[in-house]
């Protein structure tokens, strides 16, 4: 059974994920701010934690990023705030995903279980996705058990792409997360170069999907 830690200020907003949570099957602990959370964290192990960004006594960006610097625990990020600042500077304290408030309960539901299957299925030193294998140590791919040679770049772009499979990745998401911000050129840069990925992942290279108008996502088709 996955253990949910629900973080949120707002009783009402924790009883409402707590209700969906229990419904899916997940036991669930609570925390009212960002420091009980992390005091939680220090004690116990979650398979993930649903957060609040604003709190009084710590904000969810300080608390995610402290309980991230010691336990690798996904993190959901809960947040009125929906500016693509607020989305990019929240997955850059750590957190694995994002959601607007106000949420849809089931949704959420979905996203949970996203997160939790795709980081079940990491370990300390690989993350597979059906015939495609990442040693993260060793920073190298294999494709049915055959290395696959890729630059520094296209590996920290499959492995971004990977570690968020199924959900899309804005241009901007990438561009921060792969090259920093002293890029500018976002569409052409990124577009350019899951082109030269996918030129070199061979029977993979439809798994790297086009979202029209957005930008890209992973998937795993097989």
């Amino acid at each position: 059974m996955a253990k949910i830690l629900i973080v949120d200020d707002e009783p009402d907003i924790r009883a409402l994920i707590r209700r969906y949570s229990m419904h899916e099957g997940y036991d669930t602990s609570e925390a009212s701010g960002g420091l009980e959370a992390v005091m939680m964290c220090q004690n116990e192990n979650f398979d993930v934690i649903i957060m609040d960004a604003m709190m009084p006594d710590m904000d969810g960006f300080s608390a995610c990023k402290k309980i991230r610097s010691t336990k690798d625990i996904p993190v959901i990020m809960l947040s009125a705030r929906g500016e693509e600042y607020d989305k990019l500077f929240g997955f850059e304290t750590g957190a694995d995903d994002y959601v607007v408030k106000p949420f849809s309960p089931r949704e959420l539901m979905a996203r949970i279980k996203v997160v939790i299957n795709r980081h079940g299925k990491e370990t300390a030193d690989n993350i597979k996705a059906g015939s495609m294998e990442i040693d993260t140590l060793g920073r190298v791919v294999y494709i049915d058990g055959k290395r696959t040679e890729l630059t520094a770049k296209e590996y920290d772009l499959l492995l971004y792409l990977i570690k968020n499979i199924g959900i899309v990745l804005t241009r901007e998401q990438i561009m921060e997360a792969v090259w920093g911000y002293e890029y500018y050129t976002a569409d052409r840069t990124v577009d350019w170069q899951i082109k030269q990925l996918r030129s070199h992942i061979g029977k993979c290279r439809d798994n790297i999907v086009t979202v029209r108008g957005v930008g890209y996502k992973f998937e795993n088709k097989e």
